[in-house]
């Protein structure tokens, strides 16, 4: 009988992670780094994806950065292929790369709008579509996990956000559409969909707007995530532990969206 834990396993696997050198990203990295995996991060700061290359290397694993434009469908069609160049096949993909922009809805700029919009839906579409074309070719089957958030069900408050509820919104429904039609090829497709996490990009809510408190009193469990907690989940989603698994958006968010 195999042992469940060894299920966990991703050694050797191949995993590609866009947005994988800060936040929530860097914590999916070091899971998969844990696990066993060859990684290529993805993004378009080079002096900060070196420096988690570095970083993931003295863990013992192989790791590339590959400097790229998410809403670019050649830019996401050469980094599967140099991932696949790199380590010889794509088993797994994480589609982690997001932005966001707060500004009240009669007064958005549509320049910030359309940003969002690129970099949250589109980005992830041309991504999962690089990473599912790859899977489809190898003939093996695969995991593509999508970051989502729990803005995705709620109204989270007090910033504004149109912009960014909506395009996580529209990555469920991405990801659910994704994983139907990709069944037939046993590839897997499910998103992460995390509430508060405590990661540079909320420090301006938290230091400039004030707005922590008033996130931390509306969590059940009084505290911000990690992001070595979602990374914990995008491993479970990934391996081989959860192979009935697919087309699910699992939310980790302390109970945020409980009421």
């Amino acid at each position: 009988m195999t042992n469940i834990l060894d299920l966990y396993n991703v050694k050797g696997k191949s995993v590609i992670i866009t947005g994988g050198h800060g936040g929530i990203g860097l914590g999916i990295c070091k899971a998969f780094a844990q696990g066993g995996a060859n990684i290529a991060i993805v993004g378009r700061n080079k002096e900060s994806g070196l420096k988690v290359v570095n970083e993931i290397e003295k863990m013992g694993n192989r790791c590339i950065f590959i400097q790229a434009d998410i809403t670019d469908p050649d830019d996401c069609d050469k980094a599967v292929k140099t991932t696949v160049k790199e380590f010889g096949k794509l088993d797994i993909g994480i589609n982690n790369a997001g932005i966001v922009n707060n500004h009240p809805a009669e007064t958005y700029p549509f320049e910030d709008w359309v940003k969002v919009i690129n970099v949250n839906l589109t980005g992830t579409f041309l991504m999962c579509q690089s990473q599912g074309k790859q899977m489809i070719k190898q003939g093996n089957g695969g995991a593509i996990i999508n970051t989502s958030s729990m803005s995705s069900y709620v109204v989270n408050t007090p910033q504004p956000q149109a912009a960014y509820n909506a395009s996580k919104s529209a990555v469920n429904q991405l990801t659910k559409s994704l994983a139907y039609e990709w069944a037939k090829y046993d590839i897997r497709v499910n998103a992460v969909a995390p509430g508060y996490i405590k990661t540079p990009l909320l420090d301006y809510g938290i230091e400039e707007m004030n707005w922590g408190k008033e996130w931390i009193e509306r969590t059940p469990q009084k505290r911000l995530g990690t992001p070595e907690e979602v990374g914990g989940l995008a491993l479970y989603l990934a391996s081989d532990v959860s192979p009935f698994i697919t087309g699910e958006i699992v939310v980790i968010d302390g109970g945020y969206t409980i009421p």
